[in-house]
C-alpha cells in the first residue's frame, strides 16, 4: 500500500455565497492587459491574443468581510489590480467560444497583487514573472456568487483609503469571458476548480502597510482588506 511521505496540505478553498459550500481551488490563471486603457498604461496598444500567467492555488486569501493581507517580502513597490474572477465547474481542452459559458460555476471579486519592481526587473532581463505575481497571499478574493445569481455587465472599481483609483466597466474588456475560456483551453485542459482572473482596468498603483483596499464588481460582490 502506498502512503504519503507526510500529511498532504489542506486544499485551498473559497466560500460560495448562500450557504456552507466551499469551492476547492485547483489552479489560478490570470489574463494580462485585457482592458485597452490599462494595456496603454502598461505599454501596449494592440488587440493581441490574450496572454496568461499563473498563481499557485494557495495564493488565495478568501475574505467574507474586512480582513488583512500581509505585505510581501522582497518588494518596495506592491501594486493593486482589481479583477473579475471566473470560477469553473467543468472544463476540457479546445472549448468552443459558444460552449464556454456552460463551464462557469460563478464569479468573484479578486485583486491581483503584484511586486511591480520584481516584474520590471524580470521584464528587462526576459525572465519569468513568477516571483512578481505568484507569491504567498497574492490573490485576495471575495466569496463566489453562483452564475445564476450574478450579473457581469456592470462597473468594476477599487479604492484605497477611500480614494478611488480604478474604475471601469466589465464591457471594457478586450477579450470577453467566453473568449478567455476558449483561449485558455487551447493551452491547458481546464477543469472544475480553476479560477481565471480576467484582467484589470487602468489606475494600478502602489499600496503600503496600513492601506485599506476596497474593491467591487457590480452584480458580483465586494472585497475589503487592509495591508499589514
Amino acid at each position: 500500500m502506498t502512503h504519503f511521505a507526510f500529511p498532504p496540505p489542506a486544499p485551498s478553498t473559497v466560500p460560495v455565497e448562500g450557504g456552507d459550500v466551499v469551492f476547492p481551488v485547483r489552479r489560478i490563471l490570470c489574463v494580462g492587459r485585457n482592458y485597452a486603457a490599462h494595456r496603454r498604461e502598461m505599454g501596449g496598444d494592440e488587440r493581441d491574443p490574450p496572454f496568461f500567467f499563473a498563481k499557485p492555488a494557495d495564493a488565495v486569501v478568501a475574505l467574507l468581510g474586512p480582513g488583512n493581507v500581509p505585505y510581501p517580502s522582497a518588494t518596495h513597490d506592491l501594486h493593486h489590480e482589481i479583477e473579475l474572477v471566473v470560477a469553473l465547474k467543468s472544463g476540457g481542452a479546445g472549448i468552443a467560444v459558444e460552449a464556454a459559458m456552460d463551464h462557469v460555476f460563478g464569479y468573484a471579486v479578486g485583486v491581483d497583487l503584484t511586486r511591480r519592481d520584481l516584474q520590471a526587473a524580470a521584464k528587462a532581463k526576459g525572465q519569468p514573472w513568477d516571483a512578481a505575481k505568484g507569491f504567498d497571499a497574492s490573490a485576495p478574493i471575495s466569496a463566489i456568487r453562483p452564475v445564476d445569481k450574478a450579473s457581469v455587465d456592470g462597473a468594476i472599481r477599487l479604492s484605497v483609503n477611500g480614494q478611488e483609483r480604478q474604475v471601469g466597466q466589465i464591457a471594457d474588456m478586450i477579450w470577453t469571458i467566453p473568449e478567455i475560456i476558449a483561449e485558455a483551453s487551447k493551452l491547458w485542459t481546464l477543469a472544475a476548480g480553476d479560477l481565471i482572473f480576467t484582467g484589470t482596468p487602468e489606475g494600478v498603483a502602489a499600496i503600503g502597510r496600513g492601506d485599506r483596499v476596497e474593491g467591487a464588481v457590480e452584480g458580483v460582490g465586494q472585497l475589503d482588506f487592509t495591508i499589514v
